[in-house]
């Protein structure tokens, strides 16, 4: 932990999948699982679905590699301190950022992720646009995911991050999410995965509740909207890489309305708002405490 007595945060959100923010330019700052647990703790810390920690791609030995095609490094933890590599809401949420402290500006901007370098549009009405890569669809053991004595067929699709998607009747039926839905087969999956429910709002409009791996139910899941979004034009016949037409769904969350195109060329790209709604300081003996 760094000596500093006090460390600066922000809080943010994307359609309410909310983050606790730490710039940290030079990767000074030693943060542990358990520093980030507490940080997110929604009692006795800030509160957050996960951590975006803000850092030079050349000062992290995970992102050095990537600095050449962007200056910025999305070190993002989940809500329990756990890494992951992707998150597609904080990475709305980490390009306002760096607006907002005047790192960048409107327009096009490269940041570095574990899932790869992500290229994001910030539009003059605040809108911004991010190119979340291909969606892989492995193919091989048909998954099932249960709750209570409810099962379903699940999609699984990776978009950096692994996903079950399961068309469902009723959004009720995915229970509380308060732990992870079981699925099977255990081999699908043996880190874990992130379970979105589906129901049919209309044509090319579905709407979610999803399970994040590490973080429990979320108010959004940039991901995960777009693995719905890709099971759901796949299971409506659509696939733009054989009909060379792009497929763009309305996917409502729980905290917004995200909208994600999946081009021809297989590349998916999510348009949706980001807030920064506070910031502040840590005191660094509180964190200091509660990593003990």
């Amino acid at each position: 932990m760094s000596t500093r007595t006090r460390i600066a945060f922000l809080k943010g959100h994307g359609t309410e999948n909310d983050f606790v923010i730490i710039p940290d330019p030079e990767n000074a700052l030693d943060l542990p699982p358990a520093a980030v647990a507490a940080l997110c703790d929604r009692r006795a810390g800030i509160g957050g679905d996960g951590l975006l920690h803000v850092v030079r791609s050349a000062a992290h030995p995970e992102a050095k590699d990537m600095a050449a095609e962007a200056e910025w490094f999305m070190d993002y933890r989940n809500g329990d301190g756990s890494v992951a590599e992707m998150c597609g809401n904080g990475v709305r949420v980490f390009a306002h950022y760096l607006r907002r402290a005047g790192q960048i500006t409107e327009g096009d901007l490269a940041v570095a992720t574990r899932g790869g370098v992500k290229t994001v549009h910030i539009a003059k009405d605040g809108a911004i646009t991010v190119g979340m890569g291909k969606a892989r669809l492995p193919e091989g053991e048909d998954v099932t995911v249960s709750v209570g004595d409810r099962s379903w067929p699940a999609r699984n699709v990776n978009m950096g991050n692994p996903h079950a998607v399961a068309f469902v009747e009723d959004l009720a039926h995915a229970g509380s999410l308060y732990s992870p839905p079981p699925f099977s087969p255990a081999s699908a999956y043996p880190d874990g995965v992130n379970v979105e429910f589906v129901v049919d709002r209309g044509p090319a409009h579905v709407a979610l509740r999803v399970h994040e791996r590490g973080a429990g139910e979320t108010r959004s899941c940039g991901t995960g909207a777009c693995a719905v979004a890709v099971a759901a034009a796949r299971r409506d016949g659509a696939d733009p890489a054989v009909t060379g037409t792009p497929a763009t769904y309305t996917v409502d969350v729980p905290g917004g309305t995200l909208v994600i195109t999946e081009r021809p060329d297989g590349e998916i790209e999510m348009t949706g708002p980001a807030v920064i709604v506070a910031e502040g300081e840590i005191d660094a003996e509180w964190l200091e405490n509660a990593v003990r």
